[in-house]
């Protein structure tokens, strides 16, 4: 058998989960149920804590200490995009029946990855990038900045009416300033 258990080790786990939604505990269960946590209660609390990213695909960062989780939301940038995109929350059961073909491109998930077509501000991308900040490997803003454009592409959206790409081109020609913090 393994060594004893300490009450006072901290541990970290990092989930992935669907924002506002109980995910399956089975899948939770390997993972916490070793370090005495219910992984139903567990589930419930993650379920709370992602309320304002519901129906997106998050990181959540699981603290644990005397049998006690915490928990802290890390979102990724495609999620702070398509949050600021404003979109309404799509209910993932109905989404992968009704599906149009023209919004799609190829992927995981039933095959298809939904495309997202708003359009959000350069000043967004700029807060986003800010929030990225020390999770970026760039080492200035611009280059974060410029990240963050690149998952604005890939998520399919536009920033200020234009490609996030021809933007991207504007910064490298110094057409665009992006602030120094």
């Amino acid at each position: 058998m393994g060594p004893k258990f300490d009450p006072t080790e901290v541990k970290v786990v990092y989930l992935r989960a669907v924002g506002g939604e109980v995910g399956a505990t089975s899948s939770l269960a390997p993972k916490i149920g070793p370090l005495g946590l219910s992984p139903k209660k567990v589930g419930d609390d993650i379920a709370k804590a992602t309320q304002d990213w519901k129906g997106l695909k998050i990181t959540v960062k699981l603290t644990i200490q005397n049998r006690q989780a915490q928990i802290e939301v890390v979102p990724s940038a495609a999620s702070l995009i398509i949050k600021a995109l404003k979109e309404a929350p799509r209910d993932r059961k109905k989404q992968k029946i009704v599906i149009s073909i023209d919004n799609l491109c190829k992927n995981e998930e039933f095959g298809f990855k939904i495309k997202h077509n708003g359009n959000i501000s350069f000043d967004d991308v700029i807060a986003i990038a800010k929030q990225m900040k020390n999770r970026s490997m760039a080492r200035k803003l611009e280059g974060t900045v410029k990240e963050i454009l690149g998952t604005c592409q890939s998520v399919g959206n536009t920033v200020d009416g234009s490609a996030p790409h021809d933007l991207i081109d504007k910064i490298n020609n110094k057409e665009l300033e992006v602030p120094e913090d």
